[in-house]
């Protein structure tokens, strides 16, 4: 299950990443909590910060992919890593000082978007130069186990500094120190171990090349738009969590609570359970879609809450599932020098998908009730499943039939 930890390089990028994800998760609570209170308890403002944190990618983030693949990845992400905590510095500064306002929570939330489309391609790229193919299936499932595990306690940990500390401030220099862990970790790995991709020189028409390599090819086509479909869904699942829990269940603040960390428990054991497979086939992916979709009907059709709670495992699970096995058979299927724009172009589906269906599951949730818009949500999954094997048999039908017509 540990095995890519015996690997040096990775297990410093591990414990260092560790320590960041935990601070990523400080820092996301405060936020959040920072805008309520300037703002008074606005919603709409901080779904403007969060708007505003994810724009970036789907403007830029194929741009950041070809980015990745000119210039080495290393120094990439430690001047992304850098630019990130000199902001959560920055914000810190202000909010100790009773200066900041909501503007410069805006500015920060667009910053990090922005450094977030070359850092999260260049990222997810150079996890394969440091254990290689072989190990890189494991390695993607600890990242995620990593990540998952950051989530159940950063926020509860948030609230508990928060008190102690009298505010945010502190939390976002926090923050700020725990980057120290991930840029020290990268500066000192030894670069003789790693099996660095030579960068692609400069040169019109990368952009074009990276999407064309991706439909050209099935094995890189199919969990790409399988991975479109579901995240359209998915994304907004924390979402539909706290419509049932609040409007069905009538579940309060700490239910509510119980409910995300059973979600999240889920989704750390999906990721170990990953780490144990030597290789991530297209059944296993197919399976976690599958399941997702099947899990989420049958979570909005609970009677009670306990049986909901239990249900949020399952469902952790088979999520984790997709997104580990979808990520490395991208990054398996890839050549190195086409790596950083096809995890630009994975990136892009993965989180662009959010701002269509989160809005669609809202609006039917208001009209039908919270259980209608988890059941949609869990059938339009299914729907998406069978709609990538349809789309990328369409297309090579089409790709097909000029290599035919001279024969």
């Amino acid at each position: 299950m540990f095995r890519s930890l015996k690997i040096r390089n990775y297990r410093m990028f591990a414990v260092g990443g560790a320590v960041s994800n935990v601070g990523g998760w400080l820092q996301r609570t405060a936020q959040d909590w920072l805008i309520l209170e300037l703002t008074g308890g606005s919603a709409s403002a901080l779904g403007t910060a969060t708007a505003l944190q994810f724009l970036p990618m789907l403007l830029f983030g194929m741009f950041g992919g070809v980015l990745a693949d000119r210039y080495p990845k290393r120094p990439i992400l430690i001047t992304a890593q850098s630019m990130m905590a000199a902001l959560a510095l920055g914000l810190g500064v202000l909010t100790m000082t009773g200066t900041a306002q909501v503007w410069h929570v805006y500015v920060m939330a667009f910053a990090l978007g922005l450094i977030s489309c070359v850092e999260v391609p260049a990222r997810q790229a150079f996890v394969v130069e440091m254990v290689g193919r072989r190990d890189l299936p494991n390695a993607i499932a600890l990242n995620s186990s990593s990540f998952n595990l950051a989530r159940v306690l950063g926020p509860a940990l948030a609230g508990v500094l928060i008190y102690l500390l009298g505010g945010t401030g502190p939390i976002f220099l926090v923050n700020a120190l725990t980057f120290a862990a991930v840029i020290s970790s990268l500066a000192f790995m030894r670069k003789s171990e790693l099996n660095l991709a030579a960068p692609v020189p400069r040169a019109k028409g990368q952009l074009r090349e990276g999407l064309k390599y991706v439909v050209r090819r099935e094995e890189l086509l199919m969990p790409i738009l399988l991975i479109a479909f579901v995240s359209m869904f998915s994304q907004s699942f924390s979402m539909s969590i706290a419509l049932m829990a609040r409007e069905v269940f009538d579940a309060g603040a700490s239910s509510f609570g119980l409910a995300s960390s059973m979600f999240a428990v889920g989704a750390l054991g999906g990721a170990l359970l990953a780490a144990r497979r030597a290789r991530l086939s297209r059944k296993v992916l197919f399976a976690g879609a599958i399941g997702f979709g099947l899990f989420q009907v049958a979570s909005g059709l609970a009677p009670v809450y306990p049986v909901y709670l239990a249900l949020l495992v399952p469902t952790g699970i088979a999520l984790i599932t997709i997104n580990t096995a979808a990520n490395a058979s991208v990054q398996l299927a890839t050549s190195p020098e086409m790596r950083g724009r096809v995890m630009g172009i994975y990136m892009l589906v993965f989180t662009g998908g959010a701002p269509l269906g989160a809005p669609l599951i809202g609006w039917l949730s208001d009209l039908a009730g919270p259980r209608a818009g988890v059941m949609l949500s869990g059938t339009l999954v299914l729907v998406g499943t069978g709609l990538a094997v349809l789309a990328t048999r369409l297309i090579w039908t089409r790709l097909a039939e000029p290599a035919l017509a001279p024969a």
